[in-house]
């Protein structure tokens, strides 16, 4: 191994090198390749993996069971309803029992404290797989699929990301673009601005790596010369539906439209989504939403006619999970 990556946690990406970042993007790029060619080798053999999901999930469930899968390893999905956690068992006294059990444990849920609490008492490497601040696997994936479409180094790649900074999303790719040195828009109402100390931090990263930051309510000033525009739900899991209205009111000026895309002046400019995203009225959400706000019936936070041009790279972007996440894997539990 290139670093010291064996049995560490990833929690955040705040505690990863940039060194460290690029080695599991080139690692990435290596499995999908071999992948793609028939020539991939399992290194994971004989090892167990424990998935705790507390939230639904498509993507990083199924990017995880195959990335396992295809490594040799074994999984174990665990869900709220089907034990003991939060209802008889508390996440420490869970930590200390798949510890012993697996060599490895994922969760999808809440606060950072929780998964954070789960590395500190597991005593084995723990991934996070989303929480209400971080998505540290999506950064890698995100990361991947803007390299694999730009001829530019990383240094050189401008990119916004529109809506609710507040949370994981905002969080995360302001956190990544600070250590890797790239130009990182961030575009919403200040309310939504990612915690002024979480910025001052990832700008602290940005004075070491030479990453451009900005953070403005402007969302035509946050996208002019971009290479890639991110958005995602204005509504995060876990949040009152009720929120719904207010929040249309408030972030519609930064709705990825077609007049947005053009607003980069960049003929190849590229959409980018975590998914899933509202952007039609095809979904029970949808269909809500566009009964309330029919202006919205042809997408929320983008619109149709963006989602299905040529510019959406979102589907290439979700098949990178299944490939950063094997290098996350590899990296941290390969006997190699």
């Amino acid at each position: 191994m290139a670093f010291n990556l064996r049995n560490r946690s990833l929690l955040s990406l705040m505690h990863h090198s940039s060194r460290e970042l690029h080695y599991l993007l080139d690692l990435s790029r290596d499995l999908k390749r071999a992948k793609y060619t028939g020539t991939e080798q399992a290194h994971l053999k004989g090892k167990n993996i424990a998935l705790i999901f507390e939230k639904n999930s498509t993507r990083t469930r199924c990017a995880f069971e195959v990335a396992a899968h295809d490594q040799g390893a074994h999984i174990t999905y665990i869900d709220p309803v089907s034990s003991q956690i939060g209802h008889k068992e508390s996440m420490k006294d869970t930590a200390r029992v798949l510890g012993r059990m697996f060599d490895a444990i994922e969760y999808r849920g809440f606060e950072q404290k929780t998964v954070e609490q789960l590395a500190e008492f597991a005593g084995v490497p723990v991934f996070n797989g989303l929480t209400a601040e971080f998505h540290p696997t999506q950064m890698l994936a995100d990361v991947l699929t803007m390299r694999e479409h730009s001829d530019k180094p990383l240094s050189d790649i401008r990119y916004a990301y529109l809506g609710d900074a507040r949370y994981n999303m905002g969080n995360s790719l302001l956190l990544i673009g600070a250590k890797l040195g790239m130009d990182v828009r961030i575009a919403a109402p200040k309310a939504f601005w990612p915690d002024e100390g979480f910025i001052v931090q990832c700008q602290a990263f940005a004075q070491e790596s030479g990453a451009r930051l900005s953070i403005t309510e402007n969302p035509q000033a946050a996208v002019e010369g971009v290479d890639f525009i991110h958005t995602d739900v204005w509504v995060s899991m876990g949040e009152a539906q009720e929120s719904w209205d207010s929040r249309i009111e408030q972030l519609l000026s930064y709705q990825v439209n077609s007049q947005l895309m053009q607003a980069a002046n960049n003929p190849r400019v590229k959409f980018m989504h975590c998914l899933p995203a509202l952007h039609n009225s095809e979904t029970k959400l949808g269909q809500d939403i566009a009964a309330r706000h029919p202006y919205l019936a042809n997408g929320v936070e983008v619109t149709e006619e963006v989602f299905e041009s040529s510019a959406n790279i979102a589907f290439e972007q979700a098949e990178n999970r299944l490939h950063t996440i094997k290098a996350i894997l590899v990296a941290t539990l390969a006997d190699i």
